[in-house]
């Protein structure tokens, strides 16, 4: 099957939803990227597109690091489907470029001439997909017949769209405003979302879902949780940072990334800081820090509250707790907490 079409097509993934909207799937793709929910989505879609009917078991060969080798592969690929048009075979996290010069060598000899019966989809969950251009034969193999399609973590409108469909199927609807308050509680992960969005409609009363659904049965990420902490540190609520400290220690998590995640969100606040003082918004918080747009704003209501010689101070003190922390015999929760005591003091002497 040809891509000479791979031209008219913005990306790899508008190019497989027009394969699958036409009912024409290529002999070769690669699924990679961050948003797990929309890789396992489409191999799903592409799999039932190509395997209805009744030897689906049959057609379908799947590969992982326990049982991949470049035999098993030729055979699946030369294997003809049975009562049906199209095969498809899975491999599960492959590194293609890391086997010796033969292997690689091989590996082209057969992305270059797969028949047209035969589907190949390179699945990349836990192995990071690192194309390498140097290695001429795979690459060019690779790219002359297949797809390359990165799932990027979604945002903006078109996750809001998402979140709001998947309510509605539920016969629930929630407005923008809590969809935002949402995605920023469950750090946007589709995954996560679809199994919030379940508890939520299931806990709700009423058909318009309302902050207390939300709060009552939401875990919120630990990025959300540590927002929290900074933005009760800039309005000089120590009680309040340390209780939401707590939680996390209750949550068990680990005191080296919740100091990390304390200090990235110092340093954002920074930046909202100097961005504001020079007549910008959240808007250039966002494309600077690479956050959404409820965090970007509140980010920015935050450094309204602070001075820049907080921030520099704040910067600083995170610093020296992670030193501490990491070359100390001192308890990491005691430091943790001793950190919120002086951010906060240091906060209300401005």
């Amino acid at each position: 099957m040809a891509y000479d079409r791979k031209k008219a097509v913005p990306d790899g993934l508008s190019l497989l939803k027009a394969d699958l909207k036409n009912k024409m799937p290529g002999q070769l793709y690669f699924f990679y990227g961050e948003e797990n929910y929309l890789r396992s989505y489409y191999l799903g879609m592409l799999r039932k597109q190509l395997l209805s009917g009744p030897a689906e078991e049959f057609n379908y060969h799947r590969f992982t690091s326990e049982n991949m080798s470049l035999d098993a592969l030729q055979d699946a690929v030369e294997t003809l489907p049975m009562m049906a048009e199209r095969t498809m075979i899975q491999v599960d996290d492959y590194d293609l470029f890391k086997g010796n010069e033969g292997d690689r060598e091989r590996m082209a000899a057969i992305l270059s001439d797969l028949p047209d019966y035969c589907c190949v989809v390179f699945y990349y969950e836990t192995v990071e997909f690192k194309p390498d251009k140097r290695m001429k034969k795979l690459y060019e193999a690779m790219t002359a017949r297949g797809v390359l399609v990165e799932f990027r973590k979604q945002e903006g409108r078109e996750l809001m769209t998402w979140v709001r469909r998947h309510f509605l199927r539920q016969k629930k609807d929630i407005d923008d405003k809590l969809c935002q308050y949402l995605i920023y509680l469950t750090g946007g992960a589709m995954t996560a979302l679809a199994s919030e969005i379940e508890k939520i409609c299931t806990y709700a009363e009423g058909n318009l879902i309302q902050r207390s659904d939300i709060d009552a049965v939401v875990e919120p990420v630990l990025d959300a949780v540590v927002f929290d902490i900074t933005d009760a540190i800039s309005a000089g609520d120590y009680g309040k940072a340390l209780e939401k400290l707590q939680t996390l220690m209750k949550m068990q998590e680990e005191p080296i990334p919740v100091l990390g995640a304390i200090g990235a969100q110092m340093r954002r606040l920074r930046c909202a800081k100097v961005l504001g003082a020079n007549g910008k918004g959240s808007e250039s918080l966002m494309r600077l820090c690479s956050i959404g747009d409820y965090p970007a704003r509140k980010t920015m209501a935050a450094a309204g509250r602070v001075s820049v010689d907080f921030c520099d101070r704040a910067v600083l003190l995170c610093t020296e707790t992670d030193y501490r922390m990491k070359t100390s015999y001192d308890d990491p929760q005691r430091l943790l907490e001793l950190l919120l005591l002086q951010l906060s003091e240091e906060a209300r002497r401005g």
